[in-house]
């Protein structure tokens, strides 16, 4: 099992924006002194859910005070970023850190970010499709050329092409159970999150999905890497460590329910049917559910150790990425729990290994 943080740059009242973003990058430099695997700043846009427009740029501050973690998105929402741009970007950047660029993408999921950027939110599988083609020929090519509905150009020269060959690894978030097995289709690594709805009874079943895409489009099923986003806390004791997180993960609940629930003016989308178990969580979850469902793991070294033992044979993943700093949890708190998470939980479980491949 390997170990990351996703960082939201989320801004809850009390914290001013210039605290938000220096708290999140000493957290980000903070992971590789604490021997994570990797960080993944998350884009996203005029709320106080998260404002990092751009991962790239902080990324590219972390690359050159770091040496080994890698430099994850988590995610860059296609449909709002030009393919080429973001060719050239996480090239440049991946020669910056020499080596250490994981590119997520996605196809994003709430309506008010699309909504003002003036982007139909019904066009974003055909947006994510094209700007998919367009990175991985600009990066596997060097030049461009392409013909579609939303992106035309004629043999467009990439540069920098990235370090990695044939490129740096290219993960998709899955959200809707159909784009687990699209993921398996264009033979990409996986992204999902026991945050939006996917439970322990579903996870085996999109697991399945994501590998009947990999076979049935020729794509290998082995050296496959699955992150999984789950709420992780740790604390000296159970009592402790649940009475600093509670307020945090509740916040988290409240704020993206205001922006992802059905109402006017926000379309009824397949894709989206994720809206529903959110909106669950909110008004019908209480505190306790939440933490038996496994949405949130949160207690003493060895609780958390055990449960993340059991929660890689679940929905078998190989890196667990931990969201940690939620709410406003204050910043001494999140690095109390990344030491914890260090010298207590991680030893322990490094050598753990997800389930085999399902077969069918």
């Amino acid at each position: 099992m390997r170990f990351g943080m996703l960082h939201l740059f989320e801004n809850p009242v009390g914290k001013s924006e210039h605290q938000v973003i220096h708290e999140q990058m000493q957290l980000m430099r903070a992971a590789e002194d604490l021997n994570f695997d990797s960080v993944w700043p998350a884009e996203h846009h005029f709320t106080e859910y998260g404002f990092c427009a751009s991962p790239a740029l902080s990324l590219a501050a972390i690359a050159n005070e770091t040496k080994r973690i890698r430099l994850g998105t988590g995610i860059v929402i296609l449909p709002m970023n030009h393919p080429l741009r973001v060719a050239e970007d996480y090239g440049f950047l991946d020669h910056l850190s020499n080596g250490r660029i994981d590119l997520g993408v996605g196809r994003g999921y709430q309506p008010l970010e699309f909504e003002r950027y003036g982007i139909d939110q019904t066009t974003t599988r055909g947006q994510f499709d094209e700007a998919l083609q367009v990175i991985q020929q600009a990066w596997t090519q060097g030049r461009v050329d392409f013909e579609g509905e939303f992106y035309r150009f004629r043999d467009v020269p990439i540069r920098p092409i990235p370090q990695q060959q044939p490129h740096p690894p290219i993960w998709m978030a899955a959200l809707s159970q159909d784009t687990f097995e699209l993921a398996g289709r264009y033979g990409l690594d996986l992204l999902i999150g026991s945050v939006f709805g996917l439970s322990a009874e579903t996870a085996p079943l999109r697991r399945a999905d994501y590998y009947r895409g990999l076979r049935e489009h020729g794509h290998s099923t082995e050296g496959r890497q699955m992150g999984c986003l789950t709420m992780v806390y740790v604390g000296e004791t159970m009592e402790q460590a649940r009475a600093d997180f509670r307020e945090a993960v509740i916040w988290y609940f409240r704020t993206i329910a205001k922006y992802i629930a059905p109402g006017k003016g926000k379309p009824a989308i397949k894709s989206y049917e994720m809206y529903a178990d959110f909106q669950n969580l909110l008004n019908e979850v209480e505190w306790d559910e939440l933490l038996d469902r496994d949405v949130v793991i949160c207690g003493s070294p060895d609780y958390v150790t055990e449960k993340l033992a059991d929660f890689q044979q679940t929905f078998g993943f190989t890196e667990l990425l931990c969201w940690t700093r939620l709410g406003g949890l204050d910043h001494r708190k999140v690095l109390r729990s990344m030491e914890l998470m260090c010298d207590k939980v991680m030893p322990h479980l490094r050598d753990s290994d997800p389930p085999p491949p399902p077969t069918e």
